[in-house]
């Protein structure tokens, strides 16, 4: 059973309440409009996973200082722009159960408001001269706009290979997790070396978070995700390409056609669920899941033995059997 997060957060619970001060403070703005609109979404925060992750990262590879907080405020500026963008993108009215800013201001607000915070991340970057980390988060952004235009021109033929999922995923999901990790580590240390593993860790745990991710369309559990959602969105997860993979041509040519045009029927995507579960689609990506999560502790037990990689390690449980 995973640990608690509340029993995590034990070895930078001091650093975290600061973090929080720190971060309202990085979002504050004189227009009252968007001073607003971030009491809003910082009041509906999610579990702060990713400044968790900077955090550990850093006190894993030496001593958390200033550097480390501008590393977690920039990460979750960053962060916040692009949930917000997505929603947009997405035309999604709701996340974590609230509505989302652009069902309450609207779409041109709200993307003004991704944009703001995205600026705020890249000014307490450069007002602290916090090259590296403004060069570690950049590159993960760039990573996941690409991953994302990626998996939207890859979804119009919707028969893409395991190697093309895992580089939209690498990009779109694990490079942010990858960029929390090195960007901790890169504000505690100068050895390349170190940063590096982190950010391979960072990445490794992304994308076991997504195939976990991608675990929930199928399953039976009230899970906080509507069941079918990917296929009714048509998107390639990895339990479905196994199962096309496998599938006799004729029932390959059935299904992907159910998902191009019927997508929006109940009955179809249920049909498409069972297909998925019937082939063994969930096994094989629970072992993908599993293998790149081992693959993760034993690049972060190359690092001494402490209580912060021990809490890295229980996090890294914890969104690996997350039920939610």
């Amino acid at each position: 059973m995973a640990t608690s997060l509340e029993a995590i957060k034990q070895p930078i619970e001091e650093e975290l309440n600061h973090f929080e001060v720190r971060f309202r403070e990085a979002m504050r703005s004189p227009v009252s409009l968007l001073d607003k609109i971030t009491y809003y979404i910082v009041r509906r925060k999610g579990k702060q996973v990713r400044p968790m992750f900077v955090f550990l990262s850093a006190k894993v590879c030496g001593t958390v200082g200033d550097s480390t907080y501008h590393a977690a405020s920039l990460v979750e500026l960053l962060h916040t722009a692009t949930l917000v963008h997505d929603d947009v993108v997405d035309d999604s009215f709701e996340r974590r159960g609230f509505f989302s800013v652009n069902a309450l201001w609207k779409n041109k607000i709200a993307v003004l408001v991704g944009d703001y915070f995205l600026s705020q991340g890249l000014l307490l970057a450069l007002k602290n001269k916090e090259y590296r980390l403004l060069e570690i988060v950049s590159n993960a952004v760039k990573a996941m706009s690409e991953g994302e235009l990626l998996q939207i021109e890859k979804a119009r033929r919707l028969d893409i290979k395991e190697e093309i999922y895992y580089d939209i995923i690498r990009q779109k999901t694990a490079s942010l997790i990858a960029a929390a990790c090195s960007a901790g580590a890169s504000s505690t240390v100068q050895d390349d070396e170190q940063i590096e593993k982190m950010r391979l860790f960072g990445e490794k745990i992304g994308i076991a978070f997504q195939i976990r991710d991608d675990l929930f369309d199928y399953g039976t559990d009230d899970v906080g995700k509507p069941l079918g959602i990917d296929i009714k969105e048509k998107k390639m997860t990895l339990p479905l390409i196994y199962a096309l993979d496998q599938a006799p041509r004729k029932d390959r040519k059935h299904i992907i056609n159910s998902i191009k045009r019927y997508s929006d029927q109940p009955e179809k995507v249920k049909e498409v669920v069972d297909f998925v579960r019937q082939s063994g689609g969930l096994d094989y990506a629970k072992e993908a899941m599993l293998r790149y999560r081992s693959e993760a502790f034993e690049l972060l037990r190359t690092f001494p033995e402490t209580p912060s990689r021990q809490s890295l390690e229980d996090l890294v449980t914890f969104v690996t059997e997350r039920k939610r």
